[in-house]
């Protein structure tokens, strides 16, 4: 009977762990979908936001390669408090990707991984738009905190969080530039009234 112990006592770290796993395929999806419908010509591209994607890309591998054992808590607790953790870390995931996936078909033919304007460009106010400006990094956030309460020794949390942050406000503030350029009026007022990425704080 005590060999069945350690199975059932990891039940919902291993669920966790593989719901994570699950959102990272989940994003070759989003990619797939954005892809498939993207505009390949452009009319304005901002090359700047490549130095905020290349910092998002060293948190999420900072926070793999800083791992810790597999299916143990981030780091000691009462076993209801584990228990909470995983919960919170499966509805992070799924949720993350879900609303990535909704952001990039809202986005439709406008869809790209750097910053650019296309001919035709509407600016998107709707669905996951209609939360944050920047509903994908916001998605993406989500998951990275995500993969770090699944498999991410404590000390590496804040230095990857950081520097996501920080990338994601080069992307924010380089790609915000062209759609104020673009849409003026429009998107100062569509700025006054949705945060640009976490509701409430910014």
């Amino acid at each position: 009977m005590g060999i069945f112990l350690p199975i059932v006592r990891n039940f919902w770290a291993e669920l966790a762990a593989a719901i994570v796993f699950l959102s990272w395929l989940g994003y070759g999806v989003v990619f797939l979908v954005g892809k498939s419908r993207a505009e390949e010509s452009h009319r304005v591209r901002e090359v700047k936001s490549h130095a905020g994607f290349a910092l998002q890309i060293v948190a999420y591998a900072g926070s793999c390669a800083i791992s810790r054992q597999m299916f143990t808590p981030i780091f000691a607790m009462p076993r209801a408090a584990e228990i909470a953790v995983s919960l919170l870390t499966i509805v992070l995931a799924a949720g993350s990707v879900g609303f990535a996936l909704a952001a990039a078909r809202a986005l439709d033919r406008q869809w790209a991984l750097v910053a650019r304007v296309i001919e035709g460009h509407e600016l998107i106010q709707r669905g996951p738009y209609a939360v944050v400006r920047n509903p994908i990094y916001l998605a993406m956030f989500g998951t990275l905190l995500a993969t770090d309460l699944a498999f991410s020794q404590w000390q590496g949390v804040v230095p990857s969080l950081v520097i996501f942050l920080a990338g994601t406000a080069i992307r924010v503030r380089t790609e915000e530039k062209l759609l104020r350029q673009a849409f003026r009026e429009e998107f100062d007022a569509y700025a006054r009234r949705v945060p640009a990425f976490l509701p409430g704080i910014y």
